[in-house]
């Protein structure tokens, strides 16, 4: 297969895709920069819906960078215990906001190599944060989902998500990068499961290379 014809075949499921679900999600909920970093960093192992239900109380709280910097190590904890590896979540938000602080003047920066300053903060977040926040495409997120589906689709081989990123770059335009990892996830969630995928419902079937093969 050409590349311009991987590149048909990827925008017809995209598409596809589309079309199967008006609605994506469950997502993490925010409602300004800060609340989207914090949010995204706190579902890494752990469901958005259980991060939004955290965050509800947490954000009202929590309205700055120098409230995360001068949090509490053990109140915060406690106050994000249900989402997973909280020690460590917590020490993140407390350097998240010192960083914040310190260079950002308590701002959320505005470009990939200020989001990696922050701790906690891998590429697949900081390309989220960048898309949802302000509206730049700097790089497709590879999340677990996208990890699993896009070699099962046949979009990609590549075996760390860095490399994936670039490869599903490559496939798709800048504008898309956001849209790709979301209905990806809304499929993964609905369709195309890890163990037992629902190939006889899904929307990609008669495109997609592992149709009917996966136990």
């Amino acid at each position: 297969m050409t590349l311009e014809e991987k590149k048909k075949r990827v925008r017809e499921a995209l598409k596809r895709l589309r079309k199967a679900y008006p609605v994506t999600g469950p997502f993490v909920e925010w409602s300004n920069p800060l609340e989207l970093v914090v949010g995204t960093a706190l579902s890494a192992q752990c469901t958005d819906e259980r991060v939004n239900i955290v965050t509800r109380e947490l954000f009202k709280k929590y309205r700055s960078a120098k409230d995360y910097a001068d949090a509490d190590q053990g109140v915060l904890e406690k106050e994000i215990y249900s989402t997973g590896f909280y020690r460590n979540k917590a020490k993140n938000l407390r350097g998240m906001g010192r960083v914040l602080v310190e260079e950002f003047g308590g701002k959320v920066p505005e470009t990939l190599d200020g989001l990696l300053k922050l701790p906690g903060i891998s590429n697949k977040t900081a390309y989220i944060v960048l898309a949802k926040a302000f509206g730049k495409m700097e790089g497709l997120a590879v999340d677990t989902h996208v990890f699993r589906l896009a070699p099962r689709l046949g979009w990609s081989t590549a075996k760390t998500p860095e490399r994936m990123s670039r490869e599903l770059g490559e496939l798709f335009p800048k504008g898309d990068y956001l849209d790709v990892n979301e209905y990806l996830i809304t499929h993964g969630r609905a369709v195309c499961s890890p163990r037992s995928p629902k190939c006889g419902e899904c929307v990609l079937a008669d495109i997609c290379p592992s149709a009917g093969k996966i136990l």
